[in-house]
């Protein structure tokens, strides 16, 4: 698979809003959401873009950063080799009793990458 040079982050909650629209893939830790976009938009047509969710429902704002940031560190290791050209990604954080294993996350998420290239 190709790397993807620019990988950019998803600042606009529009944006957010847009890709709630496009697939979905479910693991225990997060939700993966994956939204193609459209012709014409302000965003380079060969970039990934990325956008990572964490509510207050998960915890306190140490447990939400903590969360955030292995987020993060997953995604900047991930997306340049498996994500997708011109669409955007977006982690949703799930709350669970026990933090997963972070390698555990990692094979979760390429196979979230890979069941949604299928789809899209």
């Amino acid at each position: 698979m190709d790397i993807i040079k620019p990988v950019e982050v998803i600042r606009k909650r529009s944006d957010f809003v847009a890709a709630n629209r496009g697939k979905r893939f479910v693991t225990p830790a997060f939700i993966l959401l994956a939204y193609k976009r459209k012709d014409g938009h302000f965003a380079p047509a060969g970039s990934a873009r990325y956008g990572i969710t964490v509510t207050k429902k998960i915890g306190n704002a140490v447990a939400r950063n903590r969360m955030k940031r292995r987020f993060r560190a997953l995604v900047t290791d991930i997306l340049p080799q498996h994500g997708m050209p011109g669409v955007d990604h977006i982690v949703i954080g799930r709350k669970q009793d026990d933090e997963p294993d972070f390698a555990v996350m990692q094979s979760a998420l390429e196979k979230g990458l890979k069941h949604l290239a299928k789809k899209l």
